[in-house]
């Protein structure tokens, strides 16, 4: 039974009785604790990994065994059975690490081997995959010589095609694996099933209706199936829902949306969605819509300037929101997006809110113009709306630098990255100049005109057709920048850019690693179920480590292409309690997300945040 005292003294006096009569009690109900947080009738053991002896399991065990019965679990029970949310001493939290450091690029390979127009990172397997179009000729990479080559689709003299258009990037080594993928993936759209599997659709010709999937596998290569969709998707957007399927939309002149499953079963019927011709202009500018899933179920969609409320399941626009001013924000006058970090940190469900970020792009006309080389400055603003506010309004920003074309990701921290890009022009093949060297930091929760950090620059200009994506060490892998109709390295302004860099954000500054926190996988709980109690496990330095000290998040990892990463979410969770229990070692008891509306089913990085420090993401699955 938890007892609060009022008016009783030093509020931290309190806490140290308390925790007192709590270790007392822990002997005899730390057992039972792990019982309940694992779910299973048995404590919680150490995994043997890779046939390790049954001596190095004992080992293991010995390790724990001191974490299980110390201070840590006896007090974990009075939390057990409460909706998630923090301890009251909210108010008592210190801030971040503070540090100079602006971050620091580096590069980590010279040849990604194809063109990186499409990236996602693969769960579990430390491997990014990066695609281009196959109609641009030669790459730089062939396929093996153990593999048939591709057959060039309509090919009138049986032509065959010996490159490689995929590969599948290490992201310790930098090695390449070449990958065949039969149908054009070209401005195609994608995301992770729930079991891990890549599914990308669209592209263009006869990849126009193509569904492929890529399992992770050391030997795995695409599957296509190349009339699964009934819509012609070409410059789609693909977005998970909360049962696992995908809502896919729109495309060019195409004004339809059509449900696929996660096992990429064909699909022979769309919808219309005139909202999407209604938003469309001479040079389209809703290509690649900005498709966010809602906490509610429904889904918060952008084009052009427009944005809407959407139920996927009624096919009713629940709200349309004001006009976002300023300009056009989707392909090809593309802007960035992001649902801002969802916080589950207390109360119920129902009640979290959720904002939409959306910075940058180009006015209406700005393609058109760039097609006569008149390249106009980007957009500065950024527009911020809480999309479960009926009476919602854009509250408008100002970055520090103009962007055309840049990516926006998610940090485990909560903070936005945005990266790469240009100043001028617009998206398409050499429409833009004036390369955005420059990240900017964007902290969603300091004040209005404090938000804003610019960053350490690269010297690799990363224009159309450049990617990025954030690695479970918390780096951000950078590849890609193709503004050519193929692979030209010579006698153009801005060659097929083939290397690839890591930027290290700035909570990474070397003098910060002390505070970082290193979760203990073995110990620690993998496999989620929504709503329930889990135990992570965590070494950190130092004895005065608080609740609030310490955030868990969750991170889904993007389909990143065009400037969107589709499929992007973090999930601040709810946490019970953090209590040390042996010589720098932690117990956190966090709270899954309740329903598959706040985490659609699959895997996630967790990281564990000690004051803006987070540690190395651990892959842990929910379903």
């Amino acid at each position: 039974m938890a007892v609060v005292f009022e008016n009783q003294g030093d509020p931290k006096r309190r806490r140290t009785t308390i925790n007192a009569k709590n270790k007392r009690r822990g002997r005899e109900r730390g057992e039972k604790a792990i019982k309940d947080i694992s779910g299973s009738g048995a404590p919680l053991r150490a995994r043997a990994i890779g046939g390790a002896s049954s001596m190095a399991v004992l080992l293991r065990a010995l390790c724990l065994l001191p974490l299980l019965f110390h201070v840590g679990f006896g007090q974990l029970l009075p939390f057990f059975g409460g909706k998630f949310g923090r301890n009251e001493d909210e108010s008592d939290s210190k801030p971040d690490f503070g540090a100079d450091y602006k971050g620091e690029w580096e590069v980590v390979s010279k040849d990604s081997g194809v063109s990186a127009m499409h990236l996602i990172l693969m769960p579990k397997n430390n491997k990014a995959i990066m695609f281009d179009a196959t109609v641009f000729g030669p790459s730089n990479i062939q396929l093996p010589k153990s593999e048939k080559c591709r057959p060039v689709p309509d090919s009138k003299t049986n032509e065959i095609d010996c490159w490689a258009h995929a590969v599948e990037y290490d992201i310790e080594t930098a090695e390449v694996r070449p990958l065949k993928v039969l149908t054009n993936p070209w401005c195609s759209s994608g995301g992770l099933a729930a079991d891990g599997t890549l599914v990308g659709t669209g592209g263009w010709k006869e990849g126009g209706k193509s569904v492929r999937l890529l399992s992770g596998c050391a030997t795995c290569d695409w599957e296509d199936s190349p009339n699964a969709l009934s819509g012609y998707r070409w410059y789609a957007t693909q977005q998970i829902l909360p049962d696992g399927s995908f809502f896919l939309l729109g495309g060019r002149r195409v004004f339809s949306y059509e449900f696929l499953s996660a096992q990429g079963i064909s699909n022979r019927k769309s919808f219309n969605f005139p909202f999407l011709r209604e938003t469309t202009d001479l040079a389209e500018n809703n290509l690649y819509p900005f498709v966010h899933l809602s906490p509610d179920g429904n889904l918060f969609i952008l084009a052009n300037n427009r944005s809407i409320l959407f139920s996927p399941t009624s096919g009713q626009i629940i709200r349309e929101f004001p006009v976002l001013p300023g300009g056009s924000r989707n392909y090809p006058a593309s802007g960035m997006s992001a649902l801002l970090p969802l916080n589950l940190q207390g109360g119920n469900a129902k009640d979290i809110q959720a904002e939409v970020l959306v910075c940058g792009g180009a006015k209406p006309e700005a393609f058109n113009l760039a097609e006569k080389k008149t390249f106009l400055p980007a957009l500065k603003d950024c527009g911020r709306i809480q999309i479960t506010n009926p009476a919602a309004a854009w509250k408008i920003e100002t970055m520090p630098s103009r962007r055309v074309m840049g990516d926006m990701l998610l940090l485990p921290t909560g903070d936005v990255l945005m990266l790469n890009g240009a100043e001028q022009g617009t998206s398409a093949w050499g429409a833009a100049e004036v390369p955005n060297f420059t990240p900017v930091l964007y902290s969603p929760q300091k004040p209005m005109n404090e938000r804003f950090t610019e960053l350490e620059p690269t010297s690799i200009a990363r224009m159309y057709h450049s990617s990025s994506a954030v690695l479970p060490d918390g780096k951000i892998l950078v590849a890609g920048s193709n503004t050519n109709p193929g692979y030209n390295f010579k006698g153009v302004k801005y060659p097929t850019e083939m290397r690839v860099e890591k930027f290290s954000p700035p909570y990474l500054d070397p003098s910060l690693q002390a505070h970082k926190p290193v979760i203990l996988q073995d110990f620690s709980q993998a496999t989620l179920r929504y709503g329930q109690k889990f135990l992570v496990k965590i070494n950190l330095s130092g004895w005065d480590v608080e609740t609030t000290d310490i955030k868990v998040t969750m991170y889904a990892p993007p389909f990143t292409t065009h400037g969107f990463s589709m499929n992007q979410r973090l999930l601040i969770l709810g946490m019970n309690n953090v209590n040390q229990s042996f010589l720098g070692f932690y117990n956190i008891v966090a709270t899954a997300p309740p329903s598959g509306t706040i985490a659609p089913p699959g895997y996630y990085l967790l990281y564990v945040v000690h004051r803006g420090v987070p540690s190395t993401g651990m892959w842990v699955h929910i379903q």
